[in-house]
């Protein structure tokens, strides 16, 4: 299973995109409007660092489908590790297919049902992305989305691949793994407090204290 960060922040990418955890990364313009500054140069910056690594997903701003289609392009020419994100709006559809015709990776966002993460998946976009955080929100159960799409994807055999995106919490990227998400996209709050449990310091403070028992000053 690929972790992606879903973060926009320039040292925060750096700080992890060596470890070996990353596989990509997802911005979105509210990442990008709380990092200020340049958003042409920070997104070019994002994919230099993670190109090594995997894609960086970046969001359309435009809202006329002639208009998300011209800036759908101009987003792509940003690096050869760009995926374009388009919203699962019917507005978008045919733009979609052109685009996906044109050899533009889209990663179909704001996916709510297994409905459109089908129509999607016949469009042949590279990534789906089911926000199951926000169905969570209004009392749906996103971890179930999850699953269903799974099966789907893989009982008619598409391409497509399922990327969980509105991870709150660990033990949603806990149950996506269980169900067979390909990528799960991880707030860095989220990413950071999957690497800590507390028995682990405290199975290290034991172990230290009866080591210092022994009064040992080398070894081996």
């Amino acid at each position: 299973m690929k972790l992606f960060l879903d973060t926009a922040n320039i040292d925060l990418i750096k700080k992890w995109s060596d470890t070996g955890f990353v596989n990509g990364i997802t911005t979105n313009p509210t990442h990008l409007s709380k990092e200020g500054g340049d958003p042409i140069k920070q997104v070019k910056e994002i994919c230099s660092i993670i190109k090594p690594y995997g894609d960086v997903s970046i969001e359309v701003t435009e809202v006329d489908s002639k208009a998300v289609y011209k800036q759908a392009h101009e987003i792509a020419k940003l690096d050869s590790n760009v995926v374009v994100k388009i919203p699962c709006a019917s507005d978008y559809y045919m733009t979609i297919k052109r685009l996906v015709a044109e050899g533009i990776k889209i990663n179909a966002t704001l996916v709510f049902s297994l409905e459109q993460s089908l129509m999607m998946a016949k469009l042949g976009v590279h990534y789906i992305s089911p926000f199951i955080g926000r169905l969570n929100d209004i009392g749906a159960d996103g971890q179930a989305l999850i699953e269903e799409i799974r099966t789907m994807l893989n009982l008619y055999d598409y391409e497509s691949q399922l990327l969980a995106a509105s991870i709150r919490t660990v033990r949603d990227v806990h149950d996506v793994m269980l169900s067979g998400a390909d990528i799960a996209t991880i707030p860095i709050s989220v990413f950071e407090k999957m690497m800590h449990h507390p028995l682990t310091k405290k199975g290290m403070e034991l172990f230290t204290n009866d080591w210092k028992k022994i009064n040992n000053k080398k070894f081996p």
